[in-house]
């Protein structure tokens, strides 16, 4: 049987709570948005790319957001020792060139991974808590990291909404 990207559900975003609440909730739902655009499609779609010589895909934006859960989260916000999933020096783009239809169950699993430890390594900490990025070592808050990842989820999911039209005609909400 071919291995195909589960359903997900989406909840809404409360319109009341903290700042933080509201910042993970928001995440949580653009994770979930993600999820949702790549629903029901096997590796083969999942993989395909839409306009040459772009090498975007879906499951390249699965990965991507992979290594910016872990870089941004784990990495800078709670100083964990890690190194890169898919971009390697040889390669920096690895996330999105070296996207494989036959490593789509596997690239899910590490984002699914990925984005529970993230959670994990973040939960207890302050917004306000300032984490040192590894590479240039300069400072950012977790508010800040939360605003950018939703952000950067918020551009990868218009072309995951586009990607999947291309794949079977499919739009999101």
């Amino acid at each position: 049987m071919t291995w195909t990207a589960p359903a997900v559900e989406r909840d809404p975003v409360p319109p009341t709570g903290t700042e933080a609440a509201q910042l993970r909730a928001r995440l949580a739902h653009q994770r979930a948005t993600l999820l949702d655009r790549c629903a029901g499609l096997d590796g083969e779609q999942l993989a395909r790319r839409a306009i040459p010589p772009s090498t975007l895909s879906l499951l390249g934006l699965v990965r991507h957001l992979s290594e910016v859960e872990r870089g941004w989260l784990r990495a800078t916000a709670a100083a964990a020792d890690l190194g890169y999933l898919y971009c390697a020096t040889d390669n920096p783009d690895g996330d999105f060139d070296d996207a494989r239809p036959a490593d789509a169950a596997t690239d899910f699993a590490t984002y699914h991974r990925e984005t529970t430890a993230a959670d994990a390594a973040v939960g207890q900490l302050a917004l306000d808590h300032e984490g040192r990025h590894p590479i240039t070592g300069t400072a950012y808050s977790l508010r800040w990291i939360y605003l950018h990842l939703i952000e950067e989820y918020a551009r990868h999911n218009g072309h995951a909404d586009l990607l999947r039209q291309c794949v079977d005609g499919r739009t999101g909400s």
